[in-house]
């Protein structure tokens, strides 16, 4: 057993399960936020059930994803402690500003936004969930920014053995890093699809069901209706940002990290004009292309250069030159490193091609499907029709919010996966970053340990959110202000 590989399936395991949390919480609160603004402006009580229902749902997701997130943290220190003392300096103040702005920020406003409905004015506390909303966007502003760092390793010098901000300005370049400033807004807009999924399919599900049954509480189906048409445009509205930001990011992505764009369209030799696989098989040895079916020149426009270099030339081109590259793209700590990288590591910098190049595909297609369906839904609810209840209604509602959840799960896999070897793209290579002293029987037991409580948390999870969705709109009364200090809070949910 490889404690390298090991250690990089617990991370990979724990990651993935918790980013199923992320994008819900990101875009959720501030959908939330919208809904309870619509019920300030205009008094319905549809907005409020609305919001107390999408709100409740919410929470259970905001709660399972803080649970989950906090053993990401702590991995760094037990799995990969060189990768820490190597990178402490210049990761660790993202992840401090995270923490102590970020995460308090949204829990702080969340808490007062849960307990607040009878003991702060109706702005007030619509404020409270508007912060929540601001908080969830510093913490992805931070995270992106010290992930971006490791795509693409700006504002940083290689002094006493490791890694450290060049001061101020090294801080500011990071937060600046171009792969954070087309990133940023690739995973929220991501995240907004998976929210406007999941609220588009949970309403849509329900119109279904009053269609079947013919009864209903008053107001339901209005109520309903508003919220699948608002979820379905989100979603869509999200997906061609998504289609614009990730054109970006391919050419970001073929500057800084050619070899990541040649795995990922399994371009072998360099091409000119190059065409867009759809489907390729190559090699055992992912060495060559065996058969494939291809777009004419469509990789070169969304790569922005008429010339693709391929995975073998960018393989002896680093083999010749004994570094990660040789051109203005590289960051300083890339250059510096280059000759404690030649002296101690031999490095194969292709990574692993079929789940750069599969991952790469689905990412895009499931994602596609997902807005397919929010497409369809708008044009089955027109001209206040209702849907037909049927196994495939439940199907793609089910699928609405799904599809694009794992085509944001699918998105990061290719992120991390085609940066390999490197745990830092051109300086530190993964297999360097591991924690000497941890063996691999001790990261197979508690990667066996977290996945089981992972399990257990994952059927929870989905227990309470389909109870509670299943549920419906909630009855509410009006709100009203307690205008004693000494009354008790309640729990509105």
């Amino acid at each position: 057993m490889d404690p390298v590989i090991l250690a990089r399936w617990q991370f990979g395991i724990t990651t993935v399960y918790h980013y199923f949390f992320v994008p819900i919480t990101i875009a959720m609160s501030m959908l939330v936020a919208v809904m309870q603004t619509m019920w300030v402006r205009t008094g319905k009580d549809a907005y409020l059930r609305l919001t107390k229902f999408f709100g409740k749902l919410f929470l259970i997701n905001f709660a399972l994803g803080v649970v989950t997130g906090i053993v990401q943290e702590f991995q760094f220190g037990m799995n990969w402690s060189e990768y820490s003392r190597f990178v402490g300096d210049v990761f660790g103040a993202p992840l401090a500003l995270e923490a102590l702005l970020a995460f308090f920020l949204e829990s702080t406003f969340l808490g007062l936004w849960i307990f607040g409905w009878d003991k702060l004015p109706k702005k007030l506390h619509l404020l409270a969930i508007y912060m929540v909303a601001i908080g969830t966007m510093l913490s992805a502003v931070f995270i992106l920014a010290a992930n971006s760092w490791m795509q693409h390793p700006v504002g940083t010098t290689f002094n006493n053995g490791r890694a450290e901000l060049d001061g101020v300005s090294g801080f500011l370049e990071v937060l600046t890093n171009p792969v954070f400033l087309v990133t940023f807004p690739h995973v929220i807009l991501g995240a907004y699809m998976v929210a406007g999924g999941l609220i588009a399919g949970v309403a849509g599900w329900h119109l279904a069901k009053i269609n079947r049954d013919g009864e209903m509480k008053q107001g339901d189906t209005e109520a309903y209706r508003w919220a699948a048409k608002f979820g379905a445009w989100v979603l869509l509205v999200a997906s061609v940002g998504v289609g614009i930001t990730g054109d970006f990011q391919s050419k970001i992505m073929t500057q800084v990290q050619p070899m990541k764009m040649a795995a990922a369209e399994a371009v072998f030799d360099t091409e000119h004009n190059a065409a867009f696989s759809i489907f390729t098989i190559g090699s055992l040895d992912g060495t060559e292309e065996v058969f494939s079916v291809e777009i004419p020149g469509l990789l070169s426009w969304l790569s922005g250069h008429e010339e693709v270099k391929g995975i073998n030339d960018l393989r002896e081109e680093y083999e010749s030159q004994g570094f990660f590259r040789n051109d203005d793209t590289q960051t300083v700590i890339q250059q510096e490193y280059a000759s404690e990288l030649a002296a101690n590591y031999d490095v194969d910098p292709m990574p692993n091609v079929p789940i750069s190049y599969w991952t790469f595909r689905l990412m895009i297609g499931i994602g596609m499907a997902g807005a397919a369906i929010a497409l369809l839904t708008l044009w089955v609810l027109r001209k206040d029709r209702l849907p037909k209840p049927s196994k495939l209604w439940t199907l793609l509602m089910f699928g609405m919010p799904l599809l694009p959840l794992f085509g944001n799960s699918f998105g990061w896999i290719f992120t991390e996966m085609g940066r390999q070897p490197w745990i830092v793209a051109g300086v530190l290579p993964t297999q360097a970053a591991v924690s000497p002293t941890v063996s691999a029987g001790e990261v197979l037991l508690s990667m066996i340990l977290y996945t089981l409580i992972y399990g257990g948390l994952a059927v929870l999870e989905v227990w309470l959110f389909l109870k509670y969705a299943k549920a419906g709109l909630p009855e509410v009364a009006a709100v009203e202000v307690q205008t004693d200090p000494d009354a008790p809070m309640s729990f509105a949910y």
